[in-house]
């Protein structure tokens, strides 16, 4: 029971560029959400409570003590709440893969705002848009002007704008992950240094694994899941079967893996290896059974969409980062 004459946490959740999954994960902490009521104040979470922006543009700096946010900042609404939000809270979580990483919207980065509009709104199959008639921030109507976000070229990650206190990842975290930080911070208990990852591990999900293993694991070719038998107690990758398991942290105990699919890596890399995809191309590399480089290229070529696989969560924070353009030569 909470000590009644304690101030209770104000805490605050935001959704940024995201699907949603993280604000179900922190509903999915079930019963344990009457520990977390006991000890908190929802101050500010705009899919459960009626409380506008201004209503944050109100409070006084450093108001909420802890700031959950999730989702990408993908255009200037998310931006302006990421800034917002910074200066209203005494800690700011990034809170799942798309704040931690970019996340899944962050593969948008392979193109640009000008090719997904015209993909979304002129050429798929299903529009029927003779007009040929494209979002803009500002459109007048007899009531007035009305107003849209600036829908921004990039993808970035929250601390791409914002400083961040702390690292949740995953996608969604973990919820057991989620109850062991927040009740270390309604304890006032010793926290790791800003910019810590937290609720994972700093050892890479293989270390977790309980899939077989051998210690000269040897490959000569890849497989997609669907086309191999898989035994349900092979590692996946001496399946053959792409598993970002060596260039993702551990801590999520796993759970893709038992069930019998590949790790994606969204807890992202380990500390020791910032880029998921170049640990992961290192792993590979020390596993084809071939020293022919035709051979090798063959085997490469069987791996279908590596930006794809080895950055599906961290795209925007990555050494590539986004596609770049090439200029076209001058005759």
């Amino acid at each position: 029971m909470a000590n009644q004459d304690k101030p209770k946490l104000k805490m605050a959740i935001y959704w940024g560029a995201g699907c949603g999954g993280c604000c179900v994960s922190v509903l999915d902490v079930h019963e344990k959400l009457f520990d977390v009521v006991a000890v908190a104040d929802l101050v500010f979470w705009p899919i459960a409570l009626d409380i506008k922006y201004k209503d944050v543009e109100a409070m006084a700096d450093g108001f909420i003590d802890l700031t959950l946010f999730n989702g990408a900042v993908r255009n200037s609404e998310n931006e302006h709440m990421a800034r917002l939000l910074r200066q209203k809270s005494k800690i700011l979580v990034a809170y799942g893969s798309c704040a931690h990483l970019g996340g899944i919207p962050g593969l948008a980065n392979l193109t640009n705002k000008n090719e997904l509009f015209n993909r979304i709104y002129l050429e798929t199959e299903s529009t029927l848009n003779p007009d040929g008639i494209i979002p803009k921030t500002h459109f007048n109507v007899t009531e007035g002007e009305l107003e849209l976000p600036e829908f921004f070229n990039d993808v970035r990650a929250l601390n791409q704008v914002v400083d961040v206190d702390y690292y949740l990842p995953g996608c969604p975290p973990r919820t057991e992950r989620l109850i062991e930080v927040f009740m270390a911070i309604v304890n006032k208990a010793e926290l790791p240094p800003n910019g810590s990852v937290v609720g994972a591990w700093e050892k890479t999900l293989c270390d977790e694994c309980k899939r077989k293993k051998t210690d000269n694991k040897v490959i000569r070719k890849f497989y997609r899941p669907w086309e191999i038998h898989d035994d349900g107690e092979t590692c996946f990758l001496e399946q053959g079967v792409i598993c970002m398991g060596p260039a993702t942290r551990g801590g999520c105990g796993y759970r893709c893996i038992e069930g019998n699919a590949p790790c994606q890596g969204c807890y992202g890399p380990p500390a020791d290896a910032p880029d998921p995809g170049a640990k992961m191309m290192s792993a590979i590399g020390t596993i084809i059974d071939s020293n022919l480089e035709i051979e090798i290229e063959e085997i490469v070529d069987a791996i279908v969409d590596p930006v794809g696989t080895f950055y599906r969560f961290s795209l925007p924070k990555a050494i590539l980062r986004k596609k770049m353009s090439v200029p076209k030569p001058v005759n």
